[in-house]
């Protein structure tokens, strides 16, 4: 469904209001790491390639690009989570700084921060390939002293905050303690919008909660073939959950927005343009769709900004964000066709 012009018109003028909305990111903050090479030999010692070290970046990962695309969308946005005193945590914390995000988390020698090491390499004349990914972080539970402490945190950002954004990887930050005080604050009255990727069924009474297609079936037990069985597994979720809102990412088909009050909206994928990387886009989709809130528009707005923002992203190779100004024009461009 193509939103008629006047809808475009008023959500180009709720992007401008997102420069005065303030979100609190809960979440696994990651560390990518992109490692650069060459690779023209296969070694002796191993069927394996050499690839000869080029360069190297780290970017936000996990929830910190989550809380990246809030920033870049124009909103303010502060990080909870938990970094290791080390290298990458260290990289982290000047990107956020770099990034004018703000870190209210908690740093400890003990930790390691959580890091997704990517090898791209390729031949001279060829385009890099991702040939290799190393993972490592802590592994849940995290101690009962940080638990502690993250809920204490949380409680103290969340008056501050217009919404909270749970970014959820299952490394731990989110736990028993964090998810009782984020049910208290929604029960309260804050906008709480959920993401994650294992855990889905321990939340309760949010805002919304974005699964995509695979985690609403392992959710519900339902298959997922069509628009039928889609609505179906979305209100069994609505009522595992008890949220007002189901925001469901179905990749090339879109998105669909449920809500508790019986409203919904099939929302095809935005543009013509095949995706080239889909590499956090779920990020970009709940960091728009929470901002949106959080800056006043009614969850159907923030569905179709997010459906905007999505498609966007995915033309863009790794980690990455979208802006406000890239949002206000791809929303302008569909208006002036229309």
């Amino acid at each position: 469904m193509v939103a008629p012009p006047s809808e475009r018109s008023a959500e180009r003028a709720r992007v401008q209001a997102f420069t005065e909305a303030r979100v609190l990111v809960l979440g696994d903050l990651v560390a990518d790491h992109y490692v650069f090479g060459q690779t023209d030999r296969v070694s002796r010692e191993a069927p394996v390639l050499i690839v000869r070290y080029e360069a190297s970046e780290v970017k936000l990962g996990g929830a910190a690009n989550a809380a990246a695309n809030v920033r870049s969308l124009g909103g303010k946005v502060v990080t909870l989570g938990v970094l290791g005193e080390d290298e990458m945590g260290a990289a982290l914390q000047a990107a956020f700084a770099q990034s004018d995000i703000a870190f209210r988390g908690l740093t400890r020698p003990t930790l390691m921060t959580e890091t997704k090491m990517r090898i791209l390499a390729g031949g001279l004349n060829t385009t890099r390939q991702q040939m290799l990914r190393v993972d490592r972080g802590n592994r849940p539970p995290l101690s009962l002293e940080v638990q502690r402490e993250l809920e204490a945190r949380l409680r103290d950002e969340a008056p501050r905050a217009d919404a909270i954004l749970v970014s959820d990887y299952g490394s731990g930050v989110v736990n028993d303690l964090t998810r009782t005080a984020l049910a208290e604050l929604s029960a309260a009255g804050m906008t709480v919008c959920v993401d994650s990727r294992y855990g889905l069924r321990d939340f309760r009474r949010a805002t919304a909660c974005k699964p995509n297609e695979p985690e609403l079936e392992a959710l519900t037990g339902l298959t997922i073939r069509s628009e039928a069985s889609l609505r179906e597994a979305a209100h069994r979720a609505l009522e595992l959950l008890a949220c007002d809102a189901l925001l469901v990412t179905r990749g090339r088909s879109g998105m669909a927005l449920f809500e508790a009050s019986g409203a919904e909206e099939i929302l095809p994928v935005h543009g013509a343009a095949e995706a080239v990387d889909v590499t956090g886009a779920g990020d970009t989709v709940i960091a728009t769709f929470t901002l949106a809130l959080a800056a006043g528009a009614s969850k159907g707005e923030a569905a179709r900004l997010a459906n905007v923002a999505g498609a966007l992203v995915v033309q863009k190779q790794g980690t990455a964000t979208v802006s406000a100004s890239e949002l206000s024009d791809a929303l302008g461009a569909t208006l002036a066709r229309t």
